[in-house]
């Protein structure tokens, strides 16, 4: 089962035999694993050596650490392509998952200077901020934080957030959306950022920026969002 004789170190051969248990189903989402003594006595190696495997694993978003209770199969992260525009909560129900917000902050106030350089705004505008949590069948996904110009999505209530921002462009604005752009990097949650998304501090955070566009090239929103990486992967 483990080759010590194999250039391949031996807590990534233990991680690869974990995987294709998690895999092919014989260890089970939201099911404890085997404990670290047990793991260390079935591959005849340190338990030192199983705990950097596993928390390899858990730093990966595969296996979750819970105090005093053991290490666990994680839940199936959500999966958002990198291509095209997908609103979260056509996301969500696409996967069977229901959405919903937590409004954290909403109101109208003066551009900043970043605002104004990515929105392409040559005057001061006034702005709708909006600040967010984002749930997926109540687990927390992501904090997201939105600049866009009160003029465009004037008369949205923060009741009308726990649905689809870009629903209610489209719908009650008669708004047709275009394209965007986003850069993605890898950062640690903060303590704020943690207790938020319910996460260890300094856990992997997917932070996105984003902007989007009307159909005539108009970038109307501005995004800076905070994506908990054990609960959420984009693909190409």
């Amino acid at each position: 089962m483990i080759d010590k004789q194999s250039p391949i170190p031996i807590y990534f051969q233990i991680q690869e035999h974990i995987r294709q248990k998690v895999a092919h189903g014989e260890w089970k989402t939201g099911k404890a694993i085997p404990s670290e003594r047990l793991l260390s006595e079935e591959f005849e190696v340190s338990r030192m050596t199983v705990r950097q495997a596993v928390q390899g694993l858990v730093e990966e978003g595969l296996l979750t650490r819970k105090r005093g209770s053991g290490t666990f199969v994680s839940k199936h992260k959500v999966e958002q392509s990198l291509e095209g525009r997908t609103s979260f909560t056509q996301l969500m129900a696409a996967r069977g998952m229901k959405a919903s917000n937590k409004v954290i902050s909403f109101k109208q106030r003066e551009a900043t200077a970043a605002e104004m350089d990515a929105l392409h705004l040559e005057k001061q505008t006034q702005m709708l901020h909006i600040e967010r949590i984002r749930y997926g069948d109540e687990i927390p996904i992501a904090f997201e934080s939105i600049a866009t110009p009160a003029a465009i999505a004037g008369g949205i209530t923060p009741e009308e957030l726990n649905q689809s921002f870009y629903q209610f462009l489209e719908q009650k604005k008669g708004l047709r959306l275009g394209d965007g752009r986003q850069s993605i990097e890898a950062v640690a949650a903060p303590v704020p950022l943690a207790k938020l998304l319910q996460i260890e501090t300094g856990s992997p955070v997917l932070s996105i920026e984003r902007i989007t566009t009307l159909a005539d090239g108009t970038p109307f929103e501005y995004v800076k969002a905070q994506y908990a990486g054990s609960r959420f992967k984009f693909y190409l």
